[in-house]
């Protein structure tokens, strides 16, 4: 299963948020987190780096905050996630100390490094306007709340 880092969770959490406003509105990092309870430092933190990307624009004062700037169906998943976590996605193979031991007698290798250039190829061609609102994606919270019951127990 691919493992989701929680900065990457807040970033699709607010510009789905922020899309679904009215676009004049601006919203601050303060609304985010009393609307989806997260911490205030790690939201108002990723809400920078959007903007420092280019995906936000920020208006500063008491009745500032951010829009979004930019077609949502022109950044990638892949793209969106490289410039939340500050770095290149791992290859499937790599352990936290470098590339696995066994990366040489392995006989799954190949197979192993053809599923990580899928899925970067998958994640690379799905904007976020399809993440967030594409029909294939759309499941009620009934069924996200079933399904996550029979997986969890």
């Amino acid at each position: 299963m691919l493992k989701v880092n929680k900065k990457v969770e807040y970033a699709l959490m607010a510009l789905k948020f922020m899309a679904q406003k009215e676009s004049d509105d601006l919203t601050s990092a303060r609304e985010i987190c009393d609307h989806f309870k997260t911490p205030f430092d790690t939201t108002a933190k990723v809400m920078q780096i959007m903007n420092s990307g280019n995906i936000l624009n920020s208006v500063k004062g008491i009745k500032g905050g951010y829009s979004i700037s930019i077609d949502l169906s022109k950044v990638s998943y892949l793209a969106l996630t490289k410039m939340i976590e500050g770095k290149e996605l791992g290859s499937i193979c790599q352990t936290s100390k470098g590339i696995c031991d066994l990366v040489h007698q392995c006989n799954i290798a190949n197979p192993m490094f053809n599923l990580g250039e899928k899925l970067n190829n998958f994640l690379d061609s799905l904007s976020i306007q399809e993440l967030l609102f594409g029909e294939e994606f759309c499941i009620s919270k009934e069924t996200t709340t079933e399904k996550y019951r029979q997986i969890n127990g």
